[in-house]
């Protein structure tokens, strides 16, 4: 059996805070505004991971009201989740993801982000795709007062 999932969050950039997307830091003068570490990339995989399955979302699992993820890793929520989905028979069998930034040019951070992804869902190389586009200086991404993040994931049940 199959189940998809789409994921989205948003964040928005400001300067003193770090900048950190699918679990990688990235040297940039802004960063994302969030109750945890802020990375859009894990955001987005959380929520198409759990609407998959039709688990909610990440603000259901992981409430910003709570203090208990105030400044959390999200690679650890990722973790959490990725726990779950075996527990209950079901593995990812690929990733694509889009993120949306007008700066800093992500490319050479996308093979990077791709591969630490692979280690939080236990995939092999080549399961997991990142694109990275800018907002072409149009909107809150293009006026870099925001970035984005979209993903899609196809699940399976374990055999």
């Amino acid at each position: 059996m199959l189940r998809v999932g789409i994921g989205h969050d948003t964040h928005r950039l400001e300067p003193g805070y770090p900048l950190i997307i699918g679990g990688v830091p990235i040297e940039h003068d802004k960063g994302c505004v969030a109750h945890s570490d802020g990375d859009v990339l894990i955001h987005a995989l959380i929520d198409a991971l759990l609407g998959a399955l039709a688990w909610g979302d990440i603000g259901e699992w992981f409430p910003d009201t709570d203090e208990q993820y105030k400044g959390v890793d999200s690679g650890q929520l990722l973790q959490q989740v990725v726990e779950k989905l075996d527990s209950e028979g079901w593995r990812p069998v690929n990733v694509d993801c889009i993120v949306f930034a007008q700066k800093p040019k992500l490319s050479p951070f996308k093979q990077l982000i791709a591969d630490k992804l692979s280690d939080h869902l236990r995939l092999g190389r080549g399961h997991v795709n990142v694109k990275a586009k800018t907002g072409e200086k149009v909107g809150p991404v293009g006026r870099e007062e925001s970035i984005q993040a979209q993903v899609i994931v196809l699940l399976e049940r374990i055999p």
